[in-house]
């Protein structure tokens, strides 16, 4: 039972992570990467499909994204979605796409800075979550005498090291972040 309780935890804790990586890449750093063009979505013939299924998306050089639609046809339509997709990005376009990076001034950087932490933190607090969700679980074992009180403290202390190695991971994370922000 504690093991089922535990497995549950670290898989959702696990979800937390994963959730904190993909806010990751969305968060623009100097250098370009497909990633940042990943919730991007096209109006392919009256539907809204994530840009990856309408193109592919490359790195030409560590500055440009090259996207190249499979559809010649929907090459305005992909140009038009990176336009408003909020993200200020300018697309050139030509047979295919080209998409600068706009070079980082000292201000956005401190703005992506803080939406790292921010995605950090929201990361920390679910971590967070799931561990008093598992101690609430064991201690209601434990209320139904279906576990003595040394396995409900000993699976106690198991999920608080599985908690502190999950936000340790995230503040490393964030770390690394924050250091590729202000690389100029």
């Amino acid at each position: 039972m504690i093991n089922d309780i535990k497995k549950d935890g670290d898989a959702r804790m696990q979800k937390s992570i994963d959730a904190l990586e993909n806010a990751f890449s969305k968060v623009r750093t100097g250098r370009a990467h497909p990633g940042m063009l990943s919730g991007v979505m096209v109006d392919y013939y009256g539907a809204e499909t994530p840009l990856n299924q309408v193109a592919s998306v490359n790195v030409e050089d560590s500055r440009t994204l090259l996207v190249q639609p499979f559809d010649r046809t929907m090459t305005q339509a992909v140009d038009k979605a990176i336009r408003e997709a909020d993200l200020g990005l300018n697309p050139m376009t030509a047979d295919v796409i080209r998409v600068p990076m706009p070079a980082l001034t000292e201000e956005t950087r401190r703005d992506m800075q803080k939406l790292a932490r921010s995605e950090a933190e929201n990361s920390r607090v679910s971590i967070r979550n799931v561990r008093r969700d598992m101690m609430s679980d064991i201690k209601e074992l434990a209320k139904e005498k279906e576990i003595s009180e040394d396995e409900e403290r000993r699976a106690g202390e198991e999920i608080q090291k599985m908690t502190d190695k999950y936000i340790g991971y995230v503040d490393s994370r964030l770390e690394k972040k924050e250091t590729e922000l202000m690389e100029v």
